[in-house]
C-alpha cells in the first residue's frame, strides 16, 4: 500500500499546462483550471500554461518546445484525447516520446471505471517521458483531470510518496543523452 514519508521534504515541481481544443478560450477553460488549481494547492509551480487547436504538428512542436526548457519538468495535456477525427493530442505525445508510461493510461481507466463505468473505453489517456521531461495526456473534461490528479498525479509528483514516485527518479530521465 503506499504512503507518505513525512520525514522527507516536499519537492515542488514545475507543470506547464496544455488545452487542446479548437472551440475554448481562456475564460472557458474549466479543465486547465482545474489542473491550475491542483498544482498549486498541492506545492508545485504551473510554469506556463496555453491554449491550442487540435492540430498534431502544433501540439508535438509545443511539446517539444517545453521538453527543451530547463524551467519545465511535467507537461499536461487536457483535450484532444477521444476518438473523433479531430482528436490527436495521444498522436501528437506519441511523436514526441521517448519511453512510455503504459501503466499510465491502464490506471486511469480503472480510475475512471469507478467513475463511469465502460465509458472510460472511450479514453486514451497516455503518460510518457521526453528529454527528461514527464509527459501526461488526460481527457478535455473537468472531472477526467481531477480524477487523474487527485487519484494518480498527486501522489506521482509528490518526492514524499512511497513505495515510488516519479520525481524521485527525474534526475535520470535523461542519463542515456549523457556522455560516459
Amino acid at each position: 500500500m503506499s504512503t507518505l514519508d513525512q520525514t522527507k521534504e516536499f519537492i515542488p515541481v514545475r507543470i506547464a499546462v496544455l488545452t487542446v481544443s479548437d472551440t475554448r478560450s481562456a475564460s472557458e477553460d474549466k479543465s486547465g483550471d482545474v489542473l491550475v488549481q491542483r498544482i498549486e494547492a498541492a506545492g508545485h509551480v504551473v510554469a506556463t500554461r496555453h491554449i491550442m487547436p487540435d492540430e498534431r504538428a502544433l501540439i508535438a512542436d509545443q511539446l517539444r518546445s517545453w521538453c527543451a526548457d530547463g524551467e519545465i519538468d511535467v507537461v499536461i495535456s487536457t483535450g484532444g484525447t477521444g476518438l473523433t477525427g479531430r482528436d490527436v493530442t495521444v498522436e501528437a505525445h506519441r511523436d514526441v516520446y521517448e519511453k512510455e508510461i503504459a501503466a499510465f493510461g491502464t490506471v486511469f481507466t480503472i480510475v475512471s471505471m469507478d467513475k463511469i463505468g465502460t465509458s472510460a473505453v472511450q479514453s486514451r489517456a497516455t503518460g510518457g517521458v521526453a528529454n527528461g521531461t514527464y509527459l501526461f495526456a488526460l481527457p478535455g473534461s473537468p472531472g477526467a483531470c481531477k480524477d487523474a490528479w487527485d487519484a494518480i498525479l498527486v501522489k506521482q509528483l509528490d518526492y514524499r510518496h512511497r513505495p515510488c514516485n516519479f520525481v524521485e527518479i527525474m534526475p535520470r530521465l535523461d542519463e542515456h543523452q549523457r556522455r560516459k
